[in-house]
């Protein structure tokens, strides 16, 4: 087991997916973003493109440089310790077939660590908050302390906050130049959301801390 999950299985090369490469210039203007980003709760059931998806996962932590044991990515961490990993719980993904997907900041690709549709598990997890259930897509954060712990100590978990905030930010400015919506979800059941995310919820090595839907607004 690494970090609570078990190892991939390269025998099995259907569980990854090579994203379509992010542009990293001509994209909508910042102040834009910046102006229409809301709160979104409320999603059309439209399905979201993989060139989009793929916009999005590097917007909010993509690779920008190879220097450091991790490289250095769109949003800042502590230290360059980056203890935030993203997955995407896809319903509706053009290309993309509907389950848990774990986003490869190397190699800018996803693998499939559990299939099928786990939105409405998340909005149950997520105390009903419902439209988790119609985004086409949730992102969710999960925290590996000890990336920080190892160089701050009694800190990291401040700093390990801070990171995942950082990233949740890129994804909102990026989904709104996008013309999607999003919505910051901390409310859920720690133990159920790590259930749906294939987690062991007695293993504090990797813990959920934020969901992200992202759709277009109704």
């Amino acid at each position: 087991m690494t970090n609570g999950r078990p190892p991939a299985d390269p025998a099995r090369p259907d569980r990854r997916v090579e994203l379509p490469p992010a542009r990293t210039s001509d994209g909508p203007g910042l102040w834009e973003a910046l102006r229409t980003r809301r709160s979104v709760r409320k999603y059309l059931r439209l399905s979201l493109g993989l060139q989009d998806l793929s916009q999005l996962l590097w917007a909010a932590q993509g690779l920008t440089s190879s220097r450091g044991p991790r490289g250095l990515r769109t949003a800042p961490s502590a230290g360059a310790c980056y203890p935030i990993d993203t997955y995407v719980a896809v319903g509706e993904v053009a290309d993309l077939e509907p389950g848990l997907w774990r986003y490869e900041v190397d190699g800018h690709g996803l693998e499939l660590t559990r299939p099928g549709d786990l939105r409405a598990d998340l909005a149950r997890a997520a105390l009903g908050q419902t439209f988790l259930a119609i985004c086409p897509a949730v992102f969710c954060f999960t925290l590996v302390l000890e990336r920080t712990a190892a160089r701050y100590g009694e800190r990291a978990f401040r700093y390990a906050c801070l990171d995942c905030g950082h990233l949740a930010q890129n994804l909102a400015l990026a989904a709104a130049g996008l013309g999607y919506g999003t919505c910051m979800v901390g409310a859920f059941d720690d133990t159920a959301v790590a259930e749906v995310l294939g987690l062991d919820p007695t293993d504090p090595r990797e813990v959920p801390l934020y969901l992200v839907p992202v759709g277009r607004p109704a």
